[in-house]
This record gives structure tokens, C-alpha cells and sequence, in this order.
């Protein structure tokens, strides 16, 4: 199933600049391998070596967190948006 995933800048040198970019999978966890296959080293910046969301990375299937649903397992089906945000911290 065919997926439209949007891209922050800071991975960008990943994507050859694109900020949104398709691909298949019918979860989130076959949709990053598959990113990976076409764009060598982007997974690796979104999941750390255990196989977890990196803590620093917000991901959304549609307007959904996922690490309230069902983590890498939550299903994307055809069409849907996944946005990959790096976290912001700072301030004073």
C-alpha cells in the first residue's frame, strides 16, 4: 500500500532533498524498511539500534501520534499521510 511520508529538513540529504516522498508498507515498521531500500540510512536516523522510535522523534500516521497507537506495528493504510517531526527543545 502506497503511503505519502513528509520529510523534516534535517533529513532531507537523505531524500536528495524532497520533503515528501512514497512508500509501501501496511504498517509503519514496513513502511520505514522500505524507505530504507530507497533511501539509504533514513531509518536508522528515525529508529535507534534496538529497533525503537528514537526518543527525540515524533511520528504520525495521519494526525495520530504513534506511540499511542501501536508504535512501528500501527497499520498505514493506502493513502494515508505519515509525517516524521524531530522534537524541539529548548527555550527559557
Amino acid at each position: 500500500m502506497s503511503v505519502s511520508v513528509r520529510i523534516p529538513t534535517i533529513l532531507r540529504t537523505y531524500t536528495d532533498g524532497e520533503s515528501e516522498v512514497t512508500a509501501d508498507g501496511t504498517t509503519l515498521a514496513e513502511v520505514l524498511d522500505d524507505l530504507d531500500g530507497n533511501f539509504n540510512g533514513l531509518k536508522g536516523r528515525i529508529v535507534d539500534e534496538s529497533g525503537e522510535l528514537r526518543r527525540f522523534v515524533n511520528v504520525y500516521v495521519g494526525n495520530d501520534d504513534v506511540r499511542f497507537l501501536d508504535n512501528l506495528k500501527t497499520p498505514t493504510p493506502e493513502g494515508t499521510q505519515i509525517s516524521v517531526i524531530p522534537a524541539v527543545a529548548g527555550g527559557s
